[in-house]
């Protein structure tokens, strides 16, 4: 019943480093692409990176060059580490799951419950 659990977050100071995990399933992984979004207080849930299930990503320009994402199949896990954070990272990360293939939407995503990241000014 448990698909996606994210853990890692917490509060970092800026120019620090914090590494997201989330853990899933081996049927989740072979059949959908991951990836990592984030809400931060009062504003809309948008991306951080996605990664399909050949490898590629895709990550949001804001934070192209301090983050990376990472699978790790034979652990069923998928990571992201953040580095050089700033107090505009502090948000709530999310991950998520999207049928390969499919546009996003309710009927193709699967979201975990969200890990808090704080990086005080």
């Amino acid at each position: 019943q448990v698909q996606l659990v994210e853990s890692g977050g917490g509060l970092v100071q800026p120019g620090g480093s914090l590494r997201l995990s989330c853990e899933t399933s081996g049927s989740i992984l072979r059949s959908h692409d991951m990836g990592w979004y984030r809400q931060p207080p009062g504003q809309q849930r948008e991306l951080v990176v996605r990664i399909t299930s050949g490898g590629i990503t895709n990550y949001a320009g804001s934070v192209k060059g301090r983050c990376t994402i990472a699978r790790d199949n034979a652990k069923n896990m998928v990571y992201l580490q953040m580095n050089s954070l700033r107090p505009e990272g502090t948000s709530v990360y999310y991950c998520n799951g999207r049928l390969i293939g499919k546009v996003e939407g309710a009927a193709v995503d699967r979201w975990g419950q969200g890990s808090q990241v704080t990086v005080p000014p």
